[in-house]
């Protein structure tokens, strides 16, 4: 990572001086319990469960989620990530950007419940980039989505199997996840969006 991506990363981690949080680290702890259990409870045990995150905090939230389902099924639950970057709608319109890991667990995702893992469900363009991804690397059983944070404004026909929290808002806000692993802290905040310089 270049001295400007560490910048523009150290700089996008700080919230807004508005920003209040609407979700903290007990919360997210206890959603993601809850997830794991939806996802024992509609799999019926999880036996043929992938878990798949997108980069970057999708990763993380893949990786605790493995860990609850872990505790539940007393089996591990296979895990690893799916990068978009090269999938993405919108690369023309922005500075190209690095692309990070795809790691597929185990014996691949064919025949495989896939549960793709992202932080924030805004206009279901991530996600469509993440089947078709997910296109060049197998034929999945199933393919379903769970999001920490569904906010609305959907642009495609996109909805998540499992949401920690539904947060309206609206398209003047931005919501900005937070975790341990990358942020230092767990916690979600909802602001306004800054104003174009």
């Amino acid at each position: 990572m270049d001295k400007q991506e560490e910048q523009d990363r150290l700089q996008d981690a700080q919230p807004s001086s508005d920003a209040r949080p609407v979700l903290e680290g007990p919360d997210i702890a206890r959603v993601l319990t809850r997830i794991a259990h939806e996802i024992v409870e509609r799999a019926k045990g999880a036996d043929d469960v992938v878990l798949l995150g997108i980069p970057t905090r999708g990763v993380f939230l893949a990786q605790r989620l493995a860990a609850k389902l872990e505790q539940i099924t007393e089996r591990k639950v296979p895990c690893g990530s799916l990068d978009i970057t090269m999938y993405r709608d919108d690369l023309r319109m922005h500075p190209p950007r690095a692309l990070a890991r795809t790691e597929i667990p185990g014996d691949g995702i064919d025949g495989r419940l896939v549960v793709l893992v992202d932080d924030v469900l805004f206009s279901g363009r991530t996600i469509r980039a993440a089947l078709d991804a997910l296109n060049d690397i197998g034929r999945p059983r199933a393919v379903q989505l769970a999001v920490l944070v569904d906010r609305g404004h959907r642009e495609l026909p996109i909805r998540a199997d499992y949401v920690g929290k539904n947060l309206p808002t609206s398209l003047r806000e931005t919501v900005k996840v937070q975790l341990a692993e990358e942020d230092g802290r767990d916690t979600v905040l909802l602001g306004a969006k800054p104003d174009p310089q």
